[in-house]
Parts: C-alpha cells; structure tokens; sequence
C-alpha cells in the first residue's frame, strides 16, 4: 500500500480557542503542526503518495505544505465543503484513490514503526487500541481477529478496544456508502453484509487531539523521540541536561537552566536566570524574562513572558504578551466543553494575542480566549470568551 487519505476538513469546536483561526491539524507542538508528523510517518513507513481532504480554513494546509516536496512526498488535495463526516469526507477522494489505501485522521500522532506494520496487513483492516478510558472513542467488538462491531462512544463500554480511526481500504468499499456519514456506519454496514474486516491491534504511540489539555500529552508524546541538536548560543553558566534542541539565533543567557526532553525554537532570549523544566515546547521568537520557570507546557511563537512567571502543565498560543508575575499553576480541575465535563489536571489554556499586565494569577482549568486583555492583579477562575476585557 503506497497511498493515504488524510482527513483534515475539520474545525475541531472541543479545540477552541486554538481552532478559531487554524484547522485542528495544524496546531503546532514542539515547533510543527501536527500534520506535519503523520505526513512524515507516513513517508518513513514507505507511503508518499497522499491525498490530504480539507475543508475548514483549507488555505493554511495549502500554504504550509504546498505539493509536499519539501517533505519528500506528493500531495494532492480534495474539498470538503461540508464537514458531514468521515466517510463524507472519503467520498470526495472517490475518483482520487487507488485500488488500495490508507485513511488516517489529520489531529492523531502515529509513530512510523506502526504505519510501517500496518501497510504490510493490507485491506480491510482498522488499527485499534487497547485503552482505559473508551467514553471519547468508537468501542470495537473484536471477536478471532476480526472486527464484529463498533459503537460510538457507549455510555456502557464493552470492552477496552477502541478504534483509533485509522483504516485500510480498497475501492470496493465505495458499494458501501448508500446512507451513511461516518466510516464507523460504513464498517457496520459492510460487517452486516458479510464482508470481513481485519482487527490489528497496537501498542505503540497513538494519541489524537479532543480538547486543548490534549496538547500537553501530545508534546510529551513526541519529546519523547527528540535527538539533542544546539543550533543557539549558550552562554557560560547556563545548565543544559537531557534532550534539548536549540533553534538557530536562540540566546540562552547565564544562570539559566535547561533540563529536557524541551525543545526551544529560533530567533528566542531566553534569561537569564530562566528555567525551562521537563516536557516543555516553545515556538519561534519568544523572549522569557529572569526568575521565570515553565514546566510541562507548551509555549507558541512570539509570545513576551515578563520576570517572575510560574507556569505550569498550560498552553499559551502565539503572540501573547504576558507581563511579570504571572501564575498558573497545574493542579485537578473539571473543564465545561459543550455537553461534556471532563476531570483533569492543567494549568491555564490561553489563546492567542492575549495581553496579560502583571501579577496576574490564574486558576487551574482556566480557559482564557483568543485576543483577551487582563489588568493588574486579577484573579481568572473560568473562562473568558474571545475577546475579553478583564478590569
């Protein structure tokens, strides 16, 4: 199998506020969007030909990606104008596929060791999941190796098996569509009908992106498997342990403390007297001001971070600018989004532009939106729409 479907038409509302102005598969950790990753699994488990269908602020795929050269593979693209669904979505590539392909979603981290196992099972086939908490996923019934049923996010699971979403086809499955939306209904559909379809479990790295916590998990995912590479200047006095990357123009001034896995991006000032912590992202031209720690969060480019700021277990997007003394600090806490109140454990989640003036502290779970300004000396305990003022 030499061919792949990428579906990443969607807005991704759960992801907001970073989906208000990207697509959900391009939200960047550790300095690259997560689109970028698949692709280049793809490319290292042989597969480099890709149809990529999107749809929702379609032209920043377009634009980063281009014809997929720079990243040694060809890709293609298809218009989802509706975003109805998975198998919706796989109808608008009919014409495009060959007789046998992948599907896999644009917002999930795959490592190429399992994308390389995959291919070699052929069609038809999911990648499923051995997981603890199902009530995100589709469950899948899984009886002698082949796949029985799958039910969407069960109020009473069935078992531990989820589906990752991620597929291997043949055109055939085209007879199938009458009706349906989503691959999950054409799979029940074509099991009803007698077909057989493959279960192939994995063990190995897989992560998708539902909420804005979840970017967290992804970046340790991938500092994980980061190679050491120094391309700043670090001066004398500054303390450098475990996996670091230092982009290209990135100062790291003296006193300053570095310990990985972490990834600094180019063009930064980082201190002095700076401690960057464990399981830490930043992005391009950020500059971090003295007696400021980060610790398990991921900081996006061109954001200004004043003297004395403790952050924790957060994400602050792009072009934020954040004055001294500002706190958020991770701890447990039960997050609204929609219908769905998930209990978990973070800092602050900021969107991007926000000004923030100092001494500023925030609750954890706080979910501060796009374009927010915050004067001296608040409080933040929930969440503020786009656009706030707090005064």
């Amino acid at each position: 199998m030499k061919q792949a479907v990428i579906l990443a038409a969607g807005e991704g509302q759960r992801l907001r506020p970073f989906t208000v102005t990207r697509p959900k598969a391009m939200i960047s950790i550790a300095d690259k969007p997560i689109l970028q990753y698949i692709i280049e699994a793809l490319a290292r488990g042989g597969v480099r030909d890709i149809i990529i269908v999107v749809g929702y602020r379609k032209e920043q795929v377009y634009d980063f990606l281009g014809s997929g050269e720079k990243l040694g593979v060809k890709i293609s693209y298809a218009t989802q104008q509706k975003q109805l669904g998975t198998a919706h979505a796989l109808a608008v590539v009919k014409e495009m596929v060959q007789d046998e392909f992948l599907v896999l979603p644009g917002d999930n981290l795959i490592d190429a060791a399992t994308i390389a196992d995959f291919v070699e099972i052929g069609p038809e086939a999911v990648l499923i999941k051995r997981v603890k908490d199902t009530q995100r996923y589709g469950v899948v019934n899984v009886a002698d190796g082949e796949i029985q049923s799958i039910v969407e996010k069960p109020e009473v699971a069935g078992g531990n098996m989820v589906n990752t979403g991620i597929y291997a086809f043949n055109k055939e499955i085209y007879s199938f569509f009458s009706g349906v939306l989503d691959i999950p209904d054409l799979l029940n559909n074509m099991i009803t009908a007698g077909r057989t379809i493959k279960a192939v479990e994995t063990t190995g790295t897989w992560l998708d992106v539902v909420y804005p916590w979840d970017v967290i998990s992804l970046n340790n995912a991938i500092l994980q498997g980061i190679a050491p590479a120094m391309g700043g200047t670090v001066e004398a006095g500054v303390t450098v342990k475990g996996k670091v990357i230092i982009g290209a123009g990135t100062v790291v001034r003296a006193g300053s403390c570095i310990y990985g896995p972490a990834v600094i991006g180019s063009g930064c000032e980082i201190g002095p007297i700076v401690s960057i912590m464990p399981s830490t992202s930043i992005g391009d031209n950020v500059s971090i001001s003295s007696f400021t720690q980060i610790k398990n969060s991921v900081i996006g480019s061109d954001v200004t971070l004043g003297p004395g700021c403790f952050i924790n277990d957060s994400v602050i997007d792009k072009g934020c600018v954040i004055k001294g003394r500002f706190t958020a600090l991770g701890g447990p806490s039960e997050v609204r989004m929609n219908d769905e109140k998930p209990s978990v454990s973070i800092g602050v989640i900021m969107g991007e532009d926000c000004r923030v003036e100092s001494n500023v502290t925030v609750q954890p779970g706080a979910i501060i939106g796009n374009g927010c300004q915050i004067q001296i000396s608040k409080l933040i305990r929930w969440r503020l729409p786009d656009g706030s003022l707090v005064y």
